[in-house]
């Protein structure tokens, strides 16, 4: 089954151009299988990226892979019968993978999880890198190295896997010219059609507010909202030298495909110095920096 599953993806590879905008870009399939999925529940899902930004999905309850956020709307981008299919084969490779290594522990009726996650990266049109990782219930499992190449079992159980799927040596090399070959040039494609989507830059809007804490002290909010793309850079600053604060930092998704970030600190109520929040992004020609009012 895994040389079925290659060469689907040598042959639903479409026919690309070359060319594409500079920069970096990365495709990543993350699958989640579960031995024991809730009522209602598919026991494999599978969502696609480009960069950060959920391209498709697809799970075992429905048998489709459906475009999602901006890519509902693009034509021509993918050929959707085709890819069903493509996930299709994925799914009985990926439950015979499951159900090996439940049988491997003797564990046929537990509850447990397999995730994989694979794609590729390309940078200045160049590939510029790959990846193919499992993890069971958790714990790293089986990963290629595409240097060598072989599968490299990280767990007891992925020696058995690793037996399987090298049982004759032209399958290695065909996961290694997917790697480095044919999901480059899936990326490259997809592009043509997304370069306006995941080159957009959105401004961080930025709100700044304060609370009392138990031991009376300020504790200051700086919060950036609706920004694009998710790297940003958040400090508070007093009397204009950078402070290390308390909590905060992580940039999570605000919906609408913009991220949100937040960082406190705390004040001593005698404390007169002048507060700021100071906000680096792409997307904003400088620096921004909001002041804290002490009135608010």
């Amino acid at each position: 089954k895994v040389p079925v599953l290659l060469l689907l993806l040598l042959f639903l590879s479409p026919a690309v151009p070359q060319k594409t905008q500079a920069g970096t870009y990365t495709l990543t399939y993350l699958y989640t299988g579960l031995s024991r999925p809730s009522e209602g529940s598919p026991w494999l899902q599978a969502i696609v990226f480009l960069n950060d930004q959920a391209f498709f999905h697809y799970d075992s309850e429905s048998g489709k892979a459906e475009p999602l956020g901006p890519w509902k709307h693009i034509e021509g981008i993918k050929n959707w019968k085709q890819e069903s299919l493509l996930q299709k084969v994925r799914e009985s490779i990926y439950l015979e993978t499951l159900q090996d290594i439940m049988a491997f522990y003797n564990d046929s009726n537990g509850s447990h999880i397999l995730q994989e996650r694979l794609g590729c990266e390309v940078h200045n049109n160049i590939s510029s890198g790959a990846f193919w990782k499992s993890a069971y219930d958790g714990k790293d499992f089986i990963e290629f190295n595409r240097e060598i190449p072989t599968w490299v079992p990280l767990d007891p159980a992925a020696w058995n896997t690793k037996k399987k799927w090298e049982a004759e040596e032209v399958y290695v090399h065909r996961a290694k010219a997917y790697l480095e070959q044919e999901c480059p040039d899936l990326l490259r494609g997809y592009l043509n059609y997304s370069r306006h989507i995941l080159d957009q830059q959105d401004p961080s809007s930025v709100s700044v507010t304060s609370r009392k804490s138990l031991g009376k002290n300020s504790i200051l909010k700086c919060q950036a909202y609706g920004f694009y793309p998710q790297e940003i850079s958040l400090h508070w600053t007093r009397a204009g030298e950078v402070q290390e604060s308390e909590s905060g930092g992580e940039v999570l998704p605000s919906g609408e495909g913009t991220y949100l970030s937040t960082m406190e600190l705390s004040v001593l109520p005698q404390d007169r110095d002048a507060y700021s929040c100071l906000v680096e992004h792409s997307a904003l020609a400088q620096p921004l920096s909001v002041s804290w009012d002490r009135r608010g």
